[in-house]
């Protein structure tokens, strides 16, 4: 018997030219949460805006006083239509309220998201609302695995979270690498992703002692010395200077 597939929210997008990206895509509660936060901008905007517009009735007569309550209401739809496009479009997929708390809207394909769907699926938030309080827009979510409202399916959209990941500092190599060392590998040595992560892990390591650090180099060093056509004197020091010159460290490839 197969076991059911677990409950995951990553996602992992293909691109045309074959690189694999994952994302963590938002569920409900996370983003019921950036919609509260913007909900709140946009009653501080409209109270802003309704204050400064009774206030400038109050010292007119006439029509600009007549014309006041047209004002509000077109403030009012222009906050309600506008406001997820307008930010959208200028934060990358990001509203306050989504920027609050690290989401961003993207294209399925993991790209920016273009005007075009941004209209599309601000205008089909109103369906998402049928019957009332996003009822529809929850259960299309929830029969999804990525999470996407019925404005999601139609602009083919995603909400995804953004996480920030800090780079690693380089591998320390003690004593320094010498341009002599260097100069003995190719300038680009072709390591898979599987090898690279492997040698990183080993010299990064601090609960190794130096013999199993060795011991454990000795087990790749030399069908990679052969390879590359490298001469291995010390496994740990050579599968350092190898991943230093697989990053780009070093003297750079003489042009002819």
């Amino acid at each position: 018997m197969i076991p059911a597939p677990l409950l995951d929210n990553v996602t992992e997008v293909d691109t045309p030219e074959r690189v694999r990206f994952r994302y963590r895509v938002a569920g409900p509660a996370r983003r019921g949460l950036a919609y509260l936060i913007d909900l709140l901008v946009r009653a501080a905007l409209a109270l802003i805006v309704g204050a400064i517009v009774t206030f400038a009735a109050g010292i007119r007569t006439g029509r600009l006083r007549e014309a006041s309550g047209g004002v509000v209401l077109v403030v009012l739809f222009a906050l309600e239509w506008g406001y997820y496009l307008l930010f959208e479009v200028l934060w990358n997929g990001s509203s306050p309220g989504k920027r609050a708390l690290s989401l961003r809207v993207v294209k399925e394909g993991g790209f920016p998201i273009t005007v075009t769907a941004s209209v599309l699926r601000n205008l089909l938030r109103a369906a998402d609302f049928l019957p009332l309080g996003y009822v529809l827009g929850l259960m299309v979510m929830a029969g999804d695995r990525r999470f996407r409202r019925l404005g999601d399916h139609v602009a083919g959209t995603m909400v995804v979270l953004e996480q920030r990941v800090r780079v690693a500092a380089p591998v320390p190599l003690e004593p320094p690498a010498t341009r002599e060392e260097l100069e003995e590998f190719p300038p680009r040595p072709r390591l898979t992703a599987a090898e690279r992560d492997g040698i990183e892990a080993l010299l990064r390591r601090k609960d190794l002692s130096p013999p199993r650090r060795a011991e454990l180099a000795e087990m790749i060093a030399p069908a990679l010395a052969r390879r590359m056509g490298v001469p291995l004197r010390d496994p740990v020091r050579f599968v350092a200077l190898l991943l230093l010159r697989a990053s780009g460290g070093g003297p750079r490839e003489r042009l002819p």
